[in-house]
């Protein structure tokens, strides 16, 4: 594979990836973690799952697109209806619960939270079906392995330390609600665009 090339599905991975969910999900529990744990969590997510996609290749594209479009629309408005529904302070009485109001999240449970998060958010994601296809057409999943992983990695970055930055100028509930706004809108979207075929 050419450097052009490599580069190429890089900066693709990189653009598909930012106004994707698992990008606004990066952006959120960076207001309640560790950005550093973040990182490590998602980009963690993100490599086991582009391996996932490169090792099945083509067989992800055979998953019919309208079953697809369907579980991503709900994955939206799921999120949409956590953040815009389920009140801050009961995220944060589930939290005192658990003790977490004491003393700040274990930096091994802010890791596995973000992994588990990215990992679950990218099954069936446009970033893993564009690797796998890339992976079936060039049949170098070595490179299409690397420069996603790389691509996504750099996004993780992106997300956790954004979004600890956007929280000195924005509050967390102002974030919750444009989140939830931007969930439901996609979610919506793709219902509309699956309907009208």
């Amino acid at each position: 594979m050419s450097v052009g090339a490599f580069l190429g599905i890089f900066a693709l991975m990189f653009l598909l990836e930012l106004p994707d969910k698992t990008m606004i999900a990066t952006i959120v529990m960076s207001t309640r973690a560790r950005p550093s744990s973040i990182v490590i969590g998602a980009s963690t997510g993100f490599v086991v799952q582009m391996g996932l996609a490169v090792a099945a290749g083509s067989l992800l594209t055979l998953l019919p697109v309208h079953i697809k479009e369907y579980i991503v629309a709900l994955l939206f408005l799921g999120g949409a209806g956590y953040l815009l529904f389920v009140p801050e302070k009961q995220v944060e009485a589930e939290g005192e619960r658990e003790g977490q109001s004491e003393r700040p999240a274990s930096r091994g449970r802010e890791i596995l939270t973000a992994f588990t998060v990215i990992f679950i958010g990218e099954f069936g994601d446009l970033t893993q079906i564009q690797a796998a296809n890339f992976s079936a057409k060039t049949h170098q999943p070595l490179e299409v392995f690397v420069a996603s992983s790389l691509a996504l990695i750099a996004i993780s970055f992106v997300g956790a330390y954004g979004g600890k930055a956007l929280q000195r100028f924005v509050p967390l509930s102002k974030i919750r609600i444009a989140g939830g706004l931007i969930f439901a809108g996609l979610g919506v979207y793709t219902l509309v665009k699956v309907i009208a075929g």
